[in-house]
């Protein structure tokens, strides 16, 4: 039996999403669908490419040999289709960025309407996750992430440094206690991550200040924000959010402030992919002027 590149597709999203109904979100078709295709295919290869139970397909030994083989044949299909719109025309197509919610809600937006501006056939979606996106299961063709992994088939380029301060209201301020020093805030409420669900230890922000109580949490950088402005207490912010909550104080300034580092994260297999290295460099350099723009504003 010959395999089309549509059979392959099933087969990827399948292997990827290790479920049929993941692999049908993503392919736009019913779960049933999918699973009489790769039914069908594995009729046609003579043997099972996924092992089946309660908690999903998991890819056999067969399988991951043929999964090899599949993702070579998705690399030479985006590099065919490349070659045939060439480098020297807008970015067009479809980009899906993984980013921590920080950065997805107050500084990839502005960025990447710029780079859509200038590419009008171009689609972005940005991923806002509480958690390390998978690029192996091709969740996303390129990632922000806070830490620079340290396994895996992926290419990492740091992007740039930022800061982040404690900050809070004026109107909490302004209703409680003066804080001069560190020991001043004792008593005061705070809001900040979920202890047990900060997926980074670079995002544990209250730790690295000796602070453990944390009565207003929420694995949502856009909750916390909200809360600060809405004067619910302290807590830490990115600085180049600070500009959208003009309300927003930084408290101890010259003590209280933390630097972290974004990263551009892709997989290996994509480094040949001309158009993805374009709307890469321009990703990195449109990141690193907004935020020395947004910095600069506070």
């Amino acid at each position: 039996m010959t395999q089309s590149w549509d059979d392959m597709r099933i087969f990827l999203a399948v292997a990827r999403g290790e479920s049929l109904s993941s692999a049908a979100r993503v392919l736009r078709v019913d779960p049933a669908t999918v699973g009489r295709r790769i039914a069908r295919l594995e009729e046609g290869l003579g043997t099972p490419l996924f092992a089946k139970s309660p908690q999903g397909y998991a890819l056999t030994e067969a399988g991951a040999r043929l999964l090899r083989h599949a993702e070579e044949a998705e690399q030479a299909l985006s590099l065919g289709q490349e070659a045939v719109r060439g480098s020297t025309e807008g970015l067009s197509g479809q980009i899906r960025i993984g980013a921590p919610d920080g950065c997805a809600n107050f500084l990839l937006p502005q960025v990447c309407a710029k780079i859509a501006d200038e590419n009008p056939d171009l689609e972005l979606q940005i991923v806002a996750l509480p958690r390390v996106v998978n690029l192996s299961r091709r969740e996303v063709d390129m990632a922000i992430a806070v830490s620079a992994p340290t396994a895996g088939r992926l290419m990492v380029q740091k992007i740039t440094d930022y800061g982040l301060s404690l900050a809070a209201a004026r109107s909490y301020l302004n209703h409680h206690a003066p804080i001069h020093s560190r020991d001043d805030l004792k008593g005061h409420r705070f809001v900040g991550y979920i202890p047990d669900m900060i997926f980074d230890r670079e995002l544990d922000y209250l730790a690295d200040l000796g602070l453990d109580h944390v009565p207003l949490s929420s694995n949502s950088v856009s909750v916390q924000f909200h809360w600060l402005r809405q004067g619910a207490g302290l807590g830490i912010v990115h600085d180049f959010a600070l500009p959208m909550a003009p309300r927003l104080r930084r408290v101890l300034p010259g003590d209280m402030r933390l630097t972290r580092s974004f990263y551009l994260i892709r997989h290996e297999d994509d480094r040949r992919l001309e158009r993805q290295n374009r709307f890469a460099e321009a990703l990195v350099t449109g990141m690193r002027a907004e935020l020395t723009r947004l910095e600069g504003l506070t």
